[in-house]
């Protein structure tokens, strides 16, 4: 399909809404899992960090 304009290609003949909702939607999930991603590798990494500390104490 071809598009005019911009605001043709923006309505998506119709269906607008409903294509850029559920990329929205994809996006928002996205960069969510990044962050919850990154805070798990932290929180491990921390973890990891305290039990060799409390090993290395031990000997």
């Amino acid at each position: 399909m071809i598009w005019g304009s911009l605001e043709a290609f923006l309505a998506m003949g119709g269906y607008g809404v409903y294509v850029w909702g559920s990329m929205g939607a994809c996006f928002v999930m996205v960069f969510v899992e990044l962050i919850m991603v990154r805070r798990r590798h932290n929180r491990i990494l921390r973890r990891l960090t305290q039990e060799l500390s409390a090993n290395q104490g031990r000997e």
